[in-house]
């Protein structure tokens, strides 16, 4: 069948089943825009207010619904705006597929208007990427596109179409499955040897424990490995961006890692005679000072990745596999065990961070509303079932200790880039691939909801019924608080301005509310939860609240403090 290039490009997307678009129009891209128009009823497009919008909402969608998330924009300014998430996407692991225009491909090199070279730009932060400047690729290169993003450690695909590309003709033929052969294809070859010798160390371990990182949910393995822990009676502690993949009321979930994680799950893992880590990185928020990190340990490291095997930590057995592969095949040899001692550890320092931290920080008496608690009414009034997507900074590590989550896929945050201006976008993504199946609510600080406050005329657009939650204290609050804990309160420039976000809010057309009195936040909660459209929520809290535990910079994971004094 005979079509325009952008006609060809459109087609592709169908047929990789995609079903939505997060894109802004431009010159270099508007013959696939054209064509577009004649698609809309067979693909969504959802028009951001900035491509980097784009991204974080495909990344989003992505994460909500374990597909394939699109983003499109021009060329120049609107190719260079996808950068910031399309790094954030590589680093979190997260299947994307962006599409950019390019200039004619006789102007290529000239610095031709709105010419930039985003292939050059972007080959450190993409799994793969690609310039189009023959109409005839186009099938097979968005084919194996798409197959680069979802397969083995997922992440991000930039492919960039030269505008004679989009408008010469070609014959379209679907692009056909492609076979094992492919090296992008080709699973790793899962090494029984090693899987015995693992059992073995697990099944002698006095003091396990499991990690559970962003790679049980990106491989689906949680049914699997509830299975193992709940056999094998293992401690569960998960990394910032495996929070989900294990029931947060479970008996065995002991907490989060990391600077500002549990301080159980910190203290013991440094204890830990054998650590079965899955699907994580061993990144520098979770490890602290490595060479003070699990000194006692053997670690079992199962990766889909053979890059991060031995990268940080050395592991006494590296499995390169899938996770959900790898833990089905171990899970017959896994023993029975007790550990009564050994949770009873986690018992107490999990009280102790309760009594010193956990109870103060959600049941507050006096004073302004802390952010604790307006997470924990969160979580009580969703009964931990929501998707929670967050923005960075303090809220987001609060969020992270204090919402119960029930579900997986249920939380969603920017993790190792630590983009501000997140939530929003990402948020809007994430409805639209649960739809109405989930509450999805967005939780971001004053400083980053500024980023990209502009994404909520997308909520009004289209209708989407996301839940804003702004936690106001007027500061850029984890700057501040390192400037306050380790550069002698010299605040420079964290106190930011912010506008009534209600006000703009109801500018672009959604409802909002605010709370600045304890004994309003229930009702206006309940106000927030009973709408069917969308609807901000600005809390006032607390100024200069810290968060605790936290691991200091430079520092081992045993010397997390509860609080200023240690």
């Amino acid at each position: 069948m005979q079509m325009t290039g952008a006609s060809a490009i459109i087609q592709s997307l169908i047929d990789e089943q995609a079903e939505c678009i997060f894109g802004y129009p431009g010159g270099a891209i508007m013959p696939t825009y054209d064509a577009l128009y004649h698609k809309r009823e067979d693909i969504k497009h959802v028009l951001v207010r900035h491509e980097q919008a784009a991204v974080h909402a495909a990344v989003g969608y992505a994460r909500a619904t374990h597909k394939v998330g699109v983003a499109m924009a021009t060329s120049g300014p609107g190719a260079t705006n996808l950068i910031t998430g399309i790094t954030d996407a590589l680093i979190d692991s997260v299947p994307i597929v962006c599409i950019t225009g390019q200039v004619f491909s006789e102007l290529l090199g000239t610095d031709a208007f709105q010419e930039a070279d985003i292939i050059g730009m972007t080959v450190t932060s993409t799994k793969w990427n690609y310039q189009i400047t023959d109409p005839q690729e186009i099938p097979k290169v968005f084919k194996k596109a798409f197959e680069i993003a979802r397969s083995g450690r997922p992440g991000p695909v930039l492919i960039d179409i030269t505008k004679d590309a989009q408008v010469g003709l070609m014959e379209y033929v679907k692009a056909k499955a492609n076979t094992q052969e492919k090296k992008w294809l080709k699973k790793p070859v899962l090494n029984m040897n090693q899987i015995h010798k693992a059992s073995e160390i697990i099944n002698g371990a006095k003091k396990p424990i499991i990690i559970a990182g962003h790679g049980v949910m990106i491989s689906e393995a949680e049914e699997i490995l509830l299975k193992i822990a709940e056999k094998s009676n293992i401690p569960v502690v998960s990394t910032l961006l495996g929070l989900s993949t294990f029931s947060v009321g479970h008996p065995l979930y002991k907490g989060m890692l990391g600077m500002h994680g549990n301080y159980a799950a910190n203290l013991l893992c440094n204890e830990a005679d054998v650590v079965l880590a899955v699907g994580m990185r061993f990144d520098d928020r979770v490890t602290g000072k490595l060479d003070a990190y699990l000194p006692h340990a053997k670690i079992i490291h199962i990766e889909i990745d053979q890059a991060e095997i031995d990268k940080n930590v050395k592991a006494t057995i590296g499995i390169h596999a899938d996770a959900k592969e790898a833990l089905t095949v171990l899970f017959p040899y896994i023993r029975q065990q007790n550990y009564l001692n050994w949770h009873t550890n986690f018992s107490e320092l999990k009280q102790k961070e309760y009594d010193q931290v956990i109870h103060k920080e959600s049941y507050p008496e006096s004073g302004l509303i802390k952010m604790a608690e307006v997470i924990r009414r969160i979580s009580e009034k969703t009964k931990g079932k929501a998707v929670i997507v967050t923005d960075v900074g303090q809220h987001q590590m609060i969020a992270a200790r204090y919402y119960q989550f029930e579900n997986t896929k249920a939380h969603i945050t920017s993790g190792g880039l630590g983009t501000m201006g997140f939530a929003l976008p990402a948020a809007i993504g994430a409805k639209l691939g649960v739809q109405d199946v989930k509450e999805v609510i967005a939780i971001a600080g004053d400083g980053g909801f500024q980023m990209n406050i502009q994404e909520l005329a997308v909520l009004k657009q289209e209708n989407i019924a996301v839940k804003v939650i702004i936690l106001n204290n007027g500061y850029l609050g984890m700057v501040r608080q390192w400037q306050e804990l380790f550069f002698e309160e010299r605040y420079s420039f964290t106190e930011i301005s912010a506008p009534d976000f209600v006000k703009v809010a109801e500018a672009y057309g959604v409802k909002g509310e605010h709370v600045f009195e304890r004994d309003t936040l229930d009702q206006a909660l309940d106000n927030l939860f009973a709408a069917k459209e969308s609807y901000v929520l600005e809390i006032a809290v607390e100024q200069q609240e810290n968060v605790f535990p936290m691991v200091p910079a430079g520092a081992s994971i045993s010397e997390t403090k509860l609080s200023v004094e240690g």
